[in-house]
């Protein structure tokens, strides 16, 4: 049964519900698509740069040769099984700019006759943005030779369009949608100067984003990599094309674009491989090189703590260490339960790492990325440590949120005789178990190791729990326990292998899984694990080369 506060939210989550369904069909009327149709442009006032949409763009190979597809074929719905694909146009920086200009003015002729009015999936937010970006971005090709009718419709759907985002700005709560929209919005306002309130608009409510949605070391507030990734392509495609523009250049939209690239810079591992933590999927660091370089943002962070994320460096080894407290419940969809866990890379390879968070694969993958059994760390009595709202409604209006909450203290650095590194403590397992996590990691820079120590800190007698420690393998590595039974064999390459040992425990290898790409992958788990009663228990733990 529902509290009554929960029974609030079900409440506002239903009535939320029945608003959204009069909207779709209010959007869907003549009316109001008649509304959107405002002022045609006379003319582009400013070519950017179709190669910035690359920024943007998931896509890294050819998908489309639209020079071999019939335009009156490409828009046929049995044909396009995923609409989002085709209706973002966010193919159009793979496409042959030389010979495809001619069919894609027809086939987005054509989309214009059958799409240019509201339907819900094709306006989708994200789908919306990303068409009339991608659109605004290649004019050049789109409307080449094209005849005066052409262009004028084309103007209109594009402002029509960008009526509709902005008319809607204010009930947009997903940030990634809202930087969306006003990419969009300030985009329109710099190639056609008619509307030039729509960059105006844009650049103070990017201002209020900026504001709200970031620390003050440039990092979002969901302690998210994969929104931090997302949030500066974005603003990186707002900046460059205001500097191309030649445009005044907002000081603290300059201001966040060297803080989120120093944030990137700050997530580089010599294998490139964001980190794990919080909802980040797998992505290529590599990727933002240029913009690292163009930035001049030293390969030298000061910094030890980002975002509540430690890490270490030495020139073989690196270790990102969650040491944060949840974000609020405003920034918490995509928050993953793994307080004090870490990843781990030796000589560009990553050796222990996170699940990862398995949004793309299916909502059941989701699920079990968010447990505390599938991050590098304590779980106690097979219970994860955050809770999060179960409500298919309340979910599906407000985003997935945390209905508790914990907390990291006794932060503590280490950096003498040759060891670097930090311990910290958490309560997350206090009320329920009366016991507390406390993890030391340190890099031992002189014998290239890593070395642990995790402690179980008893509060109270007589509460019995079953601990495990489990330490998840990149599944592109194998592992084989030793004779001893208390150290794996992690075989990394044919020539190269390591050492996991722990000083009188035993060790345990299972299968798990690994959610950070587009598949479920199998891996390897060591696995550390026991029953405590009424004594505080230490591990020490370390990983290094095999001799």
């Amino acid at each position: 049964m529902f509290g009554l506060k929960g029974a609030f939210f079900y409440l506002v989550a239903f009535q939320i519900t029945i608003i959204k369904f009069i909207k779709k069909l209010y959007f869907s009327s003549n009316y109001y698509n008649n509304s959107l149709k405002t002022k045609v442009p006379l003319q582009v006032y400013f070519n950017p740069n179709p190669f910035l949409l690359s920024i943007i763009s998931p896509y890294k190979k050819k998908l489309f040769k639209i020079n071999e597809i019939s335009p009156n074929d490409f828009w046929l719905e049995n044909k396009n099984k995923n609409i989002t694909e085709y209706h973002n146009f966010l193919w159009l920086n793979l496409i042959d700019r030389k010979v495809d200009g001619k069919n894609l003015q027809k086939i987005i002729y054509l989309w214009i006759i059958k799409f240019s009015n509201f339907k819900k999936k094709i306006w989708e937010t994200s789908t919306l943005s990303s068409r009339v970006i991608s659109w605004m971005l290649n004019l050049d090709i789109i409307i080449n030779n094209g005849t005066f009718d052409f262009k004028k419709n084309l103007f209109q759907t594009i402002i029509s369009q960008c009526n509709h985002l902005k008319k809607n700005i204010m009930f947009e709560k997903d940030p990634c949608k809202k930087i969306e929209i006003l990419t969009a919005l300030a985009l329109s306002g710099i190639i056609f100067k008619e509307y030039k309130e729509n960059y105006n608009i844009a650049i103070k409510e990017l201002e209020k984003f900026v504001g709200s949605y970031f620390d003050k070391d440039g990092f979002p507030l969901s302690r998210n990599p994969n929104d931090l990734i997302f949030f500066t392509k974005y603003i990186l495609l707002c900046y460059e094309n205001i500097k191309d523009a030649q445009e005044y250049m907002p000081e603290f939209l300059d201001e966040i674009v060297k803080k989120n690239l120093s944030c990137i810079r700050f997530f580089q591992s010599p294998a490139n491989q964001l980190p794990l933590f919080n909802g980040a999927s797998e992505y290529n660091l590599k990727n933002f090189d240029k913009y690292l370089e163009d930035f001049k943002i030293n390969k030298k962070i000061k910094k030890n703590t980002i975002g509540g994320i430690f890490h270490a460096k030495s020139k073989q080894q690196v270790f990102y260490f969650d040491i944060g407290c949840p974000p609020g419940k405003n920034f918490s969809k995509n928050y993953q339960s793994g307080p004090l866990s870490f990843e781990y890379f030796l000589d560009g390879i990553k050796v222990i790492t996170n699940c990862g968070f398995g949004v793309n694969i299916s909502s059941k993958a989701e699920l079990i990325s968010r447990l505390t059994a599938s991050q590098s760390t304590l779980t106690i009595n097979d219970t994860s440590i955050t809770k999060f709202e179960r409500s298919k409604l309340i979910n599906r209006v407000f985003g997935n949120s945390i209905k508790n909450t914990f907390k990291t203290v006794n932060f503590d650095i280490k950096d003498d005789n040759d060891l670097y590194g930090c311990s910290i403590v958490h309560n997350g397992y206090e009320k329920n178990f009366s016991c507390t996590h406390r993890r030391e990691l340190y890099l031992d820079t002189k014998n290239s190791k890593l070395k642990g120590v995790d402690h179980i800190l008893k509060k109270s007698d007589g509460i019995p729990i079953r601990y495990e420690f489990r330490f998840h393998l990149n599944p592109e590595l194998t592992a084989v326990k030793t004779m001893s039974g208390k150290s794996v064999l992690i075989q990394v390459s044919k020539n190269k292998s390591l050492i996991f040992t722990i000083k009188e425990e035993n060790v345990e290898i299972e299968k798990g899984i690994y959610l950070g790409g587009e598949k479920i992958l199998e891996n390897t788990c060591i696995t550390i694990s026991g029953n405590l009663v009424n004594k505080n228990k230490s591990f020490n733990w370390e990983i290094k080369k095999q001799i």
